[in-house]
């Protein structure tokens, strides 16, 4: 068969045709990331805000979520197990966060995912458990209820939801080295009693009153020195408080980090 240049032409522009569709059909197509309970390709911030604000959760004491709390537990050929209590947890590492593409959905625990709560995923810790987590960078603190199972990629310690995320200033980076720290059954109990801060204790009682008079030219009062002995040993104690609410616990706890006095043990009226 006779075939024009003409013909040739539009044969070329046809098959040119063809081959840009493929391409624009693949760029379209979701990227699929293998491990990973929340990937990140096609999630994102809100694209609209609700009216009110969260407020962020006041601990509390609850019974472990019917669901999400199996041990132990299998993602992408990789077992997990649940840990029986959170009680003393505290972790260091690398924090996420997860938006839209998974808000309205179900978590682990059977609530549903609100991106504008301050909520977490966390891949061992009982559900629901309360945590505070601290931005390394920043020094910035939320506290989240982990409702949620995840993250499920690469060596990643915790997913916040977008709240959470904003919070701590680290929507923009995506992540944040932070620091999780576990928040007991006696900083929930706000009402049955009264919680001192413990900042150290020492062998030395001229050391624990050089502490004593830190805290108090910082306006951290009231603070006591009280001789214990521990395992045949004297030491001196040095303790803030008492605290009656959550709020005022963490306001002092973050102020005696600030001084580098490290962080401080919580204890109740008969520890």
């Amino acid at each position: 068969m006779y075939v024009t240049s003409r013909q040739v032409q539009t044969g070329m522009r046809l098959g040119f045709s063809l081959v840009l569709m493929v391409l624009l059909a693949a760029c379209a197509a979701p990227q699929k990331q293998s491990g990973s309970r929340y990937p990140e390709a096609h999630d994102g911030p809100p694209r609209q805000r609700p009216s009110t604000a969260a407020k962020e959760p006041v601990p509390r004491p609850e019974p472990l979520s019917r669901y999400g709390n199996h041990s132990p537990y299998t993602v992408n050929g990789k077992t997990y197990h649940v840990m029986s209590s959170s009680q003393g947890y505290r972790e260091r590492g690398t924090a996420s966060w997860y938006g839209r593409k998974f808000h309205g959905h179900k978590t682990s625990s059977g609530e549903v995912y609100d991106m504008f709560q301050f909520s977490a995923a966390h891949r061992e810790l009982p559900l629901p458990t309360y945590v505070e987590v601290t931005n390394l960078e920043n020094g910035r603190s939320v506290v989240v209820r982990v409702n949620d199972r995840g993250p499920f990629h690469g060596s990643r310690l915790l997913d916040l939801s977008y709240a959470a995320a904003e919070k701590l200033d680290m929507v923009q980076a995506g992540t944040a080295p932070v620091e999780v720290r576990a928040i007991g059954v006696l900083a929930a109990e706000q009402t049955t009693g009264k919680v001192w801060l413990q900042v150290g204790a020492y062998s030395d009682r001229r050391s624990a009153e050089r502490v004593q008079r830190q805290l108090q030219d910082n306006r951290l009062e009231p603070v006591t020195v009280s001789r214990v002995r521990r395992a045949g040993r004297v030491l001196w104690r040095v303790r803030v408080g008492p605290f009656v609410e959550e709020q005022s616990i963490r306001q002092a706890d973050q102020r005696i980090r600030r001084l580098g006095l490290g962080q401080s043990v919580r204890v109740g009226e008969s520890g």
